[in-house]
């Protein structure tokens, strides 16, 4: 459920994961998303879903009958559900129907999503939800260290940590280009920096926002994605909507740090594209970035603390920013390449698939 246009790293986990897939030759990949209407191209599978009101591009499947029907027909030897919601049920079922291992993968903090927009009210049903439904699995991923322990908290016993990855061939120093401040307008001695994503309630936008006040006209904040705030400061600039992998590249190297005021990310992957695109991190030290974000590749501020953040901000600059980027270039090239990565996650598959196909074929659901 959380393939859309701009759904952000879930949607660039399965898109590599497909296309690398794709160049091993004993294994077939096939992705089953919602759409507008069904098809099959290329291992790509929609399947007719409702849009969610107001929901940016999202859909949401109502009968999990015609995702049956579609794994019945393509019969995999191993079926991965990438949501919590309906179609992860839709797999189970379709898993004990063709006797095959099912695995899930906790790409969202749905507890903490529900707590933040309806209160504490949820977190007893909400957590034995969970602890119902990931039990059933054969195995579950954990994209970071700290989603793997909500889950054995929850009593889930078979968790594996399996983090994303980034295509460090794309993200990388070398796209950077001077003339990226010129459209901004900056002077030369003006820090750049920039945050990438949604601008979503956890992201904490308002609080970049707040510290970006405190640090005035000597440093700059370009927000690039989705639904951002109109009211800003003078020293903040905004490239709204979606933005492709390609100028997100040119735009990271371009820039002099990523800033990350989030403090519940999974994972984090844009804090990865930063680092493989040779820039340091000021994030926070809450979630899973401070697993990323490791000594000598940026500095990590108080959560939900806009003097913290600014001070970081001014602390990172106070030391040679430019080495701490290609140290953390140098950090996920050695540790987060895709080409490492993805032979691990489908070392995971093999094991649970125990050599009962020759021609493995896997399914996202």
């Amino acid at each position: 459920m959380f393939w859309a246009r701009d759904s952000g790293g879930v949607r660039t986990y399965l898109q590599a994961k497909h296309d690398w897939l794709q160049t091993q030759p004993d294994v077939e990949h096939t992705l089953l998303v919602p759409g507008a209407r069904p098809g099959c191209t290329a291992g790509l599978c929609t399947l007719d879903a409702p849009a969610i009101p107001f929901g940016h591009g999202y859909r949401f499947p109502l009968r999990a009958a015609p995702w049956l029907m579609q794994l019945r027909e393509i019969r995999p030897d191993l079926i991965e559900a990438g949501d919590p919601y309906r179609l992860a049920w839709a797999a189970l079922q379709g898993g004990r129907e063709l006797g095959v291992p099912v695995v899930g993968f906790y790409h969202s903090d749905l507890a903490r999503l529900v707590k933040t927009r309806l209160g504490g009210w949820t977190d007893g049903w909400l957590d034995r939800y969970l602890a119902r439904l990931y039990s059933r699995f054969d195995q579950v991923f954990a994209p970071s260290q700290i989603m793997a322990e909500k889950l054995r908290a929850l009593g889930v016993a078979s968790v594996v940590v399996q983090p994303l990855g980034v295509d460090t061939g794309l993200f990388r120093p070398v796209h950077r280009d001077e003339s990226v401040r010129e459209e901004l307008a900056l002077r030369d001695d003006t820090h750049l920096l920039i945050f990438a994503g949604r601008g979503s309630r956890e992201k904490n936008i308002p609080l970049l926002l707040r510290a970006m006040r405190q640090l005035g006209p000597d440093f700059h904040l370009h927000l690039v994605g989705s639904r951002m705030p109109r009211r800003r400061p003078d020293n903040v600039s905004c490239a709204e909507g979606f933005v492709g992998h390609g100028r997100l590249a040119r735009l990271l190297a371009s820039s002099d740090a990523l800033v990350h005021a989030g403090d519940r990310e999974t994972f984090g992957l844009v804090v990865l594209e930063a680092m493989a695109s040779g820039i340091p991190v000021v994030g926070v030290d809450g979630g899973a970035v401070p697993e990323l974000v490791v000594p000598g590749t940026g500095l990590l501020a108080e959560p939900q603390s806009a003097d913290s953040l600014a001070n970081r901000i001014r602390a990172l600059f106070a030391e040679d920013h430019r080495a701490m980027g290609l140290r953390a270039r140098r950090h996920v090239v050695a540790n987060y390449d895709w080409n490492q990565i993805l032979p691990a996650l489908l070392g995971h598959y093999r094991e649970l698939i125990d050599g009962r196909a020759v021609w493995p074929r896997v399914v996202n659901a």
